[in-house]
């Protein structure tokens, strides 16, 4: 699937050295959420697990906010009833879909399914001084984008109640000591922390022990430690048959970079 880059609409997309950059973008509602950016975001998605020239993602959104939350033009109707096809998860095709290393640069504030989404990223980036938060109890509703799942995993039971029963808003330093985040800087400097994690992920970590190793962690949220032993083994035989567990170790040891030829595959 051939995905050009785009440089307007709701969601923008380029390739910078391996690097997919995605971008929410509708600056003039501080980037909220609406089912055309879903559709966009996910068509990304699926380019990026497709395309193996593309060794990392980073999600951001364009200032002042990373992404405020669900669209509310139409007001009272915002959360109307839907049809049996409704869902919650915000995307079709989601980040921990993806064969690459996702990374959520958080550059401004992230509200509800703004900060949702960014839960199915691998890792995030958050900035300091914005406001987070899974308001919708607030709105009459509840937390989407499988935050029930996502949120408990990452940050454990008690924060995770803390910020789906309350609804309350915090800011990057409380969400880096609950662990929501790995890294927390100030706003402006968010996207350049992340480039450069996925630039060094670009150039340094074989993209099939990626892939591999994305898929243990993912799977290990609902797995048995024996399964994952077995999945590990699996994956091991995996990697240990392509040139590239060769070629990293050889890279290492001559003190150079490594010239990965291995693709993220199916492993």
């Amino acid at each position: 699937m051939n995905m050009p880059p785009t440089s307007s609409g709701p969601v923008l997309f380029r390739v910078e050295g391996g690097v997919a950059v995605i971008t929410l973008n509708r600056p003039e509602v501080r980037n909220a959420f609406n089912a055309e950016m879903g559709t966009l975001l996910a068509g990304h998605y699926r380019h990026c697990d497709e395309n193996d020239a593309i060794r990392a993602v980073v999600v951001t959104g364009t200032p002042p906010a990373f992404c405020a939350g669900a669209d509310l033009t139409s007001g009272g109707d915002t959360f109307r009833p839907r049809d049996e096809d409704f869902t919650t998860s915000g995307v079709a095709f989601r980040p921990w879909d993806v064969r690459k290393p996702v990374i959520a640069a958080i550059n401004g504030h992230a509200i509800g399914i703004g900060l949702t989404l960014a839960l199915q990223c691998d890792i995030r980036v958050m900035a300091r001084d914005a406001k987070y938060g899974i308001v919708q109890v607030r709105r009459g509703v509840m937390g989407d984008g499988m935050s029930h799942w996502t949120l408990p995993r990452i940050v454990g039971f008690a924060n995770a109640a803390d910020i789906l029963l309350t609804g309350r808003t915090f800011d990057g330093d409380e969400a880096r000591a609950m662990s929501l985040c790995s890294r927390v800087t100030p706003n402006d400097e968010v996207l350049d922390v992340a480039m450069e994690i996925a630039h060094d992920i670009a150039v340094n970590v074989a993209p099939a022990s990626a892939a591999a190793s994305k898929r243990a962690l993912w799977e290990s949220m609902t797995s048995t430690r024996e399964r994952i032993d077995a999945l590990e083994t699996e994956l091991h035989h995996h990697l240990m048959r392509s040139p590239d567990a060769r070629e990293g170790v050889e890279a290492f040891l001559e003190r150079r970079p490594p010239r990965w030829s291995g693709s993220p595959g199916k492993p």
